[in-house]
């Protein structure tokens, strides 16, 4: 079975979307770009479950894709959030996309619908007929109730314009699974596991940490990609527990009170997500002070 090459590879965040007063704070968002590009991060994903897409009005997520796209430039990838319960929706955002020549998309599972395998491959199927841009396929069920099965994702995987899956179900044996069915790329989605799949061939991460700890998520990526094995365990014991003091709350809550303590955002959410609660606020500033992050 030829490989089917990697698109996307290496560090990738998961960025954050700040907000300020309930607008995106474009001046802020800047400065996340400009810390991504002097820290290493390989590609720049925006609009995902942590760029809290889920409350972005349609404008407003077209408008922040569209913001980071020219921003970067082609400096790295930018591959955008564009998924929707709604397929659609998702068809639109996808096309937008497209238009404003991004280097890619992340569609996430249809949320909340529960719909069935067949249902789930018909939902990518469509949008990888309609817009020649390469997908990157989302499988995050902690958050949206369904899985891809295996099964699932090589049937998805013969579609030309389908490079890879972000694998965030937290299961190794879910990753095994579908390394053993198909030849398409695997990026980890969850930070405490970036090593180990790493380890058993994934080409990549699409992190939570990164907005953090950006350096850092570069070196255990690279490292581990270079078969570096000592460097990069040595790195996931350091980063292992910052994969799960960011996950105390629901994410992006923690990331984004992180990047308030660090004095690089606002920590603005949006409801219904809300601030950390005080002990556990505290719990994350320990981790940060241990790491050097903050003082």
């Amino acid at each position: 079975m030829s490989k089917k090459r990697s698109v996307f590879e290496g560090s990738m965040v998961a960025l954050v979307t700040p907000f300020r007063n309930g607008k995106v704070d474009r001046k802020a968002l800047k400065g996340l770009l400009d810390f991504h590009l002097k820290e290493g991060t390989d590609v720049i994903v925006p609009c995902g479950t942590t760029g809290e897409s889920a409350t972005m009005s349609h404008e407003e997520h077209r408008d922040t894709m569209t913001f980071v796209v020219e921003y970067i430039n082609h400096r790295v990838p930018v591959i955008c959030g564009c998924g929707s319960n709604n397929t659609e929706e998702a068809l639109g955002l996808v096309r937008h996309a497209k238009k404003i020549h991004a280097d890619g998309v992340l569609v996430v599972t249809p949320y909340y619908n529960k719909p069935t395998q067949e249902g789930l491959f018909r939902h990518y199927q469509f949008l990888a007929s309609r817009v020649d841009i390469p997908i990157v396929l989302y499988n995050v069920p902690g958050r949206t109730g369904v899985s891809i099965a295996p099964e699932t994702v090589a049937r998805l995987s013969k579609i030309d314009t389908i490079v890879a899956i972000k694998e965030a179900s937290g299961s190794m044996d879910q990753a095994d699974q579908i390394a053993q069915l198909c030849d398409l790329p695997i990026l980890s989605g969850e930070d405490s596991l970036n090593f180990p799949l790493i380890a058993a061939g994934a080409c990549g991460v699409i992190s939570v940490v990164a907005n953090v700890v950006p350096k850092l998520v570069k070196g255990l990526v690279a490292a581990a990609l270079a078969g570096e094995m000592e460097e990069a365990r040595s790195l996931h014991k350091l980063l292992y527990p910052i994969s799960k003091g960011l996950f105390i709350e629901t994410n992006p809550i923690p990331a984004k009170t992180a990047l308030g303590m660090m004095g690089m955002i606002k920590p603005e959410l949006r409801m219904p997500l809300c601030e950390m609660r005080p002990e556990n606020k505290r719990k994350l500033a320990d981790i940060l002070k241990r790491l050097g992050v903050v003082k």
